[in-house]
């Protein structure tokens, strides 16, 4: 069921009245900008200066206080110093102000007196129960209900068209570089928000309400850092469930950018491996650069209907560029499956020196030949083989002579074939781009920026029908048996065991005889491996022991463990020798779990050895999550081949895997507070049907990391 927008967001995003504190006719302040923008734009509600100084501002009447208003109002804007701010809040009766924008600065970011200022205005607004965005934000506008309450200079210099895209920046200048760059692009917004210190409203509850509000179809968001990483995740999966795609640049992707992002804003910068995993888990596109967060926010508000897969058809009057275009297809992971054989036929019919694979090269004569760009369209879209259709046109578009083609083209295109996603790559004028662009036609200049456009909103194919809470419990388990001091590899085993996990059964032998007894127990073949907290390379120092049978044999291997483990490690502790079964045949995965201080436990997984410690070939996912979640974990590292067989092995239990990153998840959640580390290496991928198993485990504490 869809969750109602939180009302005391509503009652600051969509005001019927606003109360400026501050509020000046001096041309330049700050309390002059919001006042002038809501009146020269025409904001429908009531609009009350506030200043003790002047009767009038602006030719509104003035009144000296909060506490001198005659009515409840929605929203008042704070535009006076940070030392008087908490001041004017705290004129105001408990109940009068639903929220409050605060523009100043001096706040948290400029230290501890600033801190301390900023708790004295939160605590103004907790006790009146006053929503506050801020401080030290450019405040936020609502373009469809012309809500200007900013003192951004941007809408001044031109206002943005009202559109589907909410916008929402944690920096007031890049905001106001976004709403500035939205409006050359000819994009239409809903909102725009800038949050700067964040103290009460985040970027988290803005995507939430945006995900909710019947105007937004698309989120765009500019990050620095998270404070609350569950309400992030809540948000981004009420954005999902919404069906609103989420854009988001964030920033700090590298030790430097991080260091740069936190001495910006008090925010924290967390570590980006866990945003580009929590991203994932819920289907968010992250932009790597400004270009890509405008063309991924255009591609979304355009396409009405989202392409359902990777499979790309291209056509082009230029070979050249359709080889351009198939290379930046292959690097954007996009498939290009040709046409068919009946439809390759038609088109060298039509034009004999054509080429007919995929990208169709239809030449030049496409534009000079009314009906064949169309016709090479229907030829190509008649098998249902693709889920976009990417057009390269070169300068044509701009010959006025030739435009009634093109929308024709368009527009028939719409018509035919709306479950496919058209993009047109070519030069129109500004006029006749937007006329496409309302045909929900993607336009760009540049050939390669549509590709990788295009391969970026496919992507979200690849989430489509994941629930990304699948795995998150109702309520946490409780705590299970009594927690130990520490944990050695037997005991690590047991724990994973109990939790659902599939870890080979193991006993933990003191001497000789308790080593033959419990290869006895077991049958078989044995492994032998020292157990010890202060060894963490037990085959260095002669410390396993692989594929012992018989009484003799195990007495013999034990002696030998201890004897070569006590010369090299003469301080070390000895807990005793762990005896298992010898593992199967099977290809070596690692699973781990870390405790992220934001967004709490985070899995691992990838391919053991080389791959994880040289070629980090590993992903990442915010615990607890279900089968589905873990199976796109395992399909997205690059050894996934291996997995499903490589060089005439058989292929793994994919599945089985599957359920145990599963297990590992809940576990870590349920557990999250007596467990900051696990590790399971070797965890063994078996054959199809058979299974995985977990060969060797280290659990840490939370306190024992702490």
């Amino acid at each position: 069921m869809t969750q109602l927008p939180d009302s005391s967001l509503s009652r600051l995003f969509d005001p019927q009245g606003i109360a400026i504190v501050g509020a000046s006719a001096t041309p330049g302040k700050i309390g002059a900008m919001p006042v002038t923008l809501l009146r020269q734009h025409g904001y429908a509600g009531r609009i009350v200066p506030v200043n003790p100084r002047a009767d009038a501002i602006q030719g509104l009447p003035a009144v000296p206080g909060l506490d001198a208003l005659d009515a409840d109002i929605d929203l008042a804007i704070l535009a006076v110093p940070a030392a008087h701010a908490a001041q004017a809040l705290e004129r105001a009766r408990p109940g009068q102000i639903g929220a409050a924008v605060v523009f100043t600065s001096g706040f948290s970011e400029t230290g501890a007196s600033g801190a301390a200022q900023q708790e004295r205005l939160c605590a103004a607004a907790r006790e009146r129960g006053i929503r506050l965005l801020g401080p030290n934000c450019l405040g936020f506008m609502n373009v469809r209900r012309k809500v200007y309450a900013t003192f951004s200079p941007a809408p001044a210099n031109g206002i943005v068209p009202p559109g589907g895209i909410g916008m929402v920046s944690q920096s007031g200048a890049f905001g106001a570089y976004a709403y500035s760059m939205a409006r050359e692009r000819g994009l239409g917004l809903s909102h725009w928000i800038s949050t700067g210190n964040e103290a009460d409203i985040d970027v988290a509850d803005c995507i939430e309400w945006l995900a909710n509000d019947a105007d937004t179809r698309v989120i765009m968001a500019y990050m620095e850092g998270c404070r609350d990483g569950p309400k992030l995740r809540r948000a981004l999966a009420a954005a999902r469930a919404a069906d609103k795609p989420v854009v988001v640049t964030k920033i700090g992707r590298t030790q430097a950018g991080a260091q740069a992002a936190a001495s910006h804003t008090a925010a924290l910068a967390g570590d980006d491996a866990v945003y580009d995993a929590l991203f994932r888990q819920y289907g968010a596109l992250r932009a790597r650069t400004i270009e890509e967060f405008f063309n991924l926010g255009y591609a979304l508000d355009t396409w009405k209907r989202l392409p359902g897969g990777r499979r790309l058809g291209i056509f082009t009057i230029s070979g050249g560029v359709g080889a351009l275009m198939a290379d930046e297809a292959h690097d954007a992971a996009l498939a290009l499956p040709e046409p068919s054989a009946a439809a390759q036929a038609r088109l060298l019919e039509r034009v004999p020196f054509a080429s007919g694979r995929n990208p169709v090269d239809v030449t030049g004569q496409a534009v000079s030949e009314p009906g064949l760009l169309l016709a090479t369209a229907d030829d190509i879209l008649a098998d249902g083989r693709y889920d976009a259709l990417a057009v390269f046109l070169a300068a044509a578009g701009s010959s006025e002579a030739l435009w009634p083609t093109f929308e024709a083209f368009a527009r028939e295109m719409q018509a035919r074939h709306p479950g496919v996603p058209l993009g047109i790559s070519a030069l129109f004028p500004p006029a006749r781009r937007r006329e496409l662009e309302r045909l929900g036609c993607l336009v760009f200049p540049d050939p390669s920026a549509a590709i990788r456009t295009i391969g970026a909103v496919a992507s979200l194919a690849d989430h489509a029908g994941v629930d990304a809470d699948a795995g998150m419990p109702e309520a946490v388990p409780a705590a299970g048996a009594p927690l130990l001091e520490a944990y050695n590899e037997v005991q690590a085993m047991e724990l994973l065991r109990q939790a659902g996990l599939p870890a080979t059964p193991c006993t933990l032998a003191t001497d000789e005889d308790a080593a033959v007894r419990a290869a006895a127990a077991l049958g078989g073949a044995v492994a032998m491996k020292v157990v010890s907290p202060d060894i963490v390379h037990k085959s260095d120092v002669g410390g396993v022991k692989l594929n012992i049978a018989g009484e003799d044999a195990l007495r013999t291997a034990y002696a030998g463990i201890m004897d070569s483990v006590r010369r090299h490690c003469p301080e070390a502790r000895i807990d005793g020798v762990l005896v298992a079964p010898m593992a199967p045949k099977g290809v070596e995965c690692i699973a781990g779990v870390h405790c992220d201080p934001v967004f709490g436990p985070v899995v691992m997984f990838g391919l053991g050895g080389v791959f994880v410690e040289v070629l980090k070939d590993v992903s990442f996912r915010l615990a607890p999550f279900g089968r589905d979640v873990a199976l796109e974990m395992i399909r997205e590292i690059k050894g996934h081949a291996l997995l499903q067989g490589a060089r005439g092995a058989p292929p793994c239990d994919i599945v089985a895997l599957a359920d145990a990153l599963a297990a590992l998840s809940r576990f870590a959640h349920a557990r999250r507070a007596d467990f900051s580390s696990v590790e399971i290496n070797p965890l063994l991928a078996l054959p199809e049907g058979q299974g995985a198993l977990a060969l060797d485990a280290v659990v840490l504490r939370a306190d024992a990391a702490a």
